[in-house]
């Protein structure tokens, strides 16, 4: 028979713990604990406690603030699952100290969170950033990531059909109610409870429905015509990614070259990256100059995808004195190097195709006459000799030049008449105008001016850059931290957690580049 070991659940055993020791050198939890105990200063948390004299003492904003920014990393981004980990993970008992805030208590510390509040750390971390060399200053960023909001999709829609939606759920109410006199007539009902709760649910969302007609006015797109509104979330957006249509909100970074930390962040309850641009900027600019620069953003280079090429946003670059380079939706058709791959091949235009397919020219072009230097006159293709009608010719569009004409008994008696004068009746010679090409010089736009600067050997270095400098960071945010989607609702709400997000980013920045943070100082 064989022998195993005993097992006695009913026995006590003492685990040596210590709980610094949990929190080791060049961790993210060690940059998490040193920054908030050493550098980051929570006095703005404390106005909201009122238990000076009497009442129950409260959990340290210290600590909460660090079990959420922790949570936030390992992709924990609600409060149950936040309580659950400080009773059973180890990590999150260190950084907690040893308490155990319940989900309500986390839940209320994260929604109470203020403006001033996170932004205040934010920019305090920026400047922990700064101070560690982690800032290069010498190439920006900016790039938009969708995420969806805590809304449904399904309860969007414009007035007329929420309207409609709510007249359906109100014939279903109707159906519902008519089943149930039926069965109230006969001897039992078994699912009268049910079919009650059925009727209520339906019932609740109809008055939901309607409650947000009366009170919300129709949204206005950009266009100023109506767009889809949500009942739960007003301020989010239907928004199409790569990962389908989401319910959610744009949300923006503005991040260094150097090592890819976050500079600003902002939501936009708009799909669109073309309006975005302005309020980045003058979010960024606040920020760097909390931490002590002065005109952070003249002649910053700055780089952005073809979502943000628009009038508003080139506009909003020249204002702020920025040097910014943000191509065109067709830039690559334009480059030499994509000439011949695939999809960024350049297409062949109409005019192409038909100069391809011309026919011999029935006419002689200004082309088939030669300009002799010694007589300092047109030939003609007869051999003829012309002189000069006008030294300053110009046409209706602007442009300037020589107006040639050949005697007019060399044209009449010409065997190249026909193909050289198009009016056979004319009595005069032949008239070519070569043109210098000078025209009057006209203000580019500020979209062309773009494009030229875009096709510059220069303009596609700078450009190609913005892929290694952006793109990481919403890799890491969403993919490695798993930090994608939103918990809370409201445009005010959903910012401030995306600057926590932005800001669990920039901590582990300064965890893994810091020179005071990486190891033990």
């Amino acid at each position: 028979m064989p022998r195993f070991k005993p097992c006695d659940y009913n026995q006590l055993q003492m685990v040596p713990l210590s709980l610094d020791q949990q929190l080791v050198p060049g961790t993210l939890e060690y940059a998490i604990h040193t920054l908030i105990e050493e550098r980051m200063d929570l006095s703005s948390f404390d106005e909201r406690y009122q238990n000076d004299d009497m009442g129950r003492r409260a959990y340290d904003p210290k600590v909460l603030l660090k079990v959420v920014l922790f949570a936030y990393s390992r992709g924990i981004l609600h409060s149950r699952p936040m309580e659950r980990a400080c009773k059973e993970n180890i990590t999150f008992m260190a950084l907690a100290c040893g308490h155990q805030p319940d989900h309500s208590t986390l839940a209320s510390f994260i929604s109470s969170m203020g403006k001033d509040q996170v932004v205040s750390l934010f920019t305090q971390v920026l400047l922990v950033c700064q101070e560690e060399g982690l800032l290069g200053g010498t190439h920006f960023s900016l790039d938009g990531l969708k995420l969806s909001s805590n809304a449904s999709k399904e309860w969007s829609g414009k007035h007329h059909d929420l309207l409609k939606k709510k007249q359906a759920l109100e014939r279903k109410i109707e159906e519902a109610v008519s089943e149930q006199q039926e069965e109230d007539k006969k001897e039992g009902d078994p699912d009268g409870r049910r079919r009650n709760e059925k009727i209520q649910k339906l019932q609740h969302h109809a008055d939901r429905i309607e409650k947000f007609l009366n009170e919300t006015e129709p949204k206005q797109g950009k266009s100023g015509d109506e767009v889809q509104s949500n009942i739960t979330d007003p301020d989010s957006a239907k928004m199409s990614t790569s990962h389908g249509v989401v319910q959610g909100y744009n949300a923006h970074a503005m991040v260094d070259e150097d090592t890819q930390v976050v500079l600003h962040a902002e939501v936009f309850g708009d799909g669109s990256d073309g309006t975005a641009m302005e309020d980045m900027l003058e979010g960024t600019e606040e920020n760097l100059e909390s931490i002590g620069r002065e005109k952070p953003l003249k002649d910053q280079v700055i780089s952005a995808d073809t979502g943000y090429f628009t009038q508003k946003n080139l506009e909003a670059c020249e204002e702020a004195g920025v040097d910014a380079y943000i191509p065109d939706r067709k830039f690559r058709q334009r480059d030499v190097r994509f000439e011949e791959a695939g999809r960024h091949r350049r297409p062949v235009t109409n005019a192409q195709k038909k100069k391809k397919e011309a026919k011999p020219k029935k006419w002689f072009s200004p082309e088939d006459f030669r300009y002799d230097p010694e007589l300092k006159t047109l030939i003609c293709p007869a051999g003829t000799q012309m002189y000069v009608k006008s030294e300053n010719f110009s046409t209706g569009a602007g442009q300037t030049g020589v107006c040639y004409q050949a005697p007019a008994p060399a044209c009449k008696a010409c065997a190249l008449r026909r193909k050289c004068q198009q009016n056979p009746e004319s009595k005069e010679g032949r008239r070519v105008a070569i043109l210098d090409g000078r025209e009057p010089k006209k203000k580019k736009s500020i979209t062309e001016q773009m494009k030229e600067k875009i096709d510059t050997p220069e303009g596609r270095k700078m450009y190609s850059k913005r892929l290694g400098i952006v793109e990481p960071v919403f890799g890491n945010i969403r993919a490695n931290k798993r930090m994608d989607h939103f918990t809370l609702r409201g445009r005010e709400k959903v910012n401030l957690q995306w600057m926590l997000y932005c800001l669990v980013h920039n901590i582990g920045k300064v965890a893994h580049f810091a020179p005071s943070y990486a190891k033990a100082v």
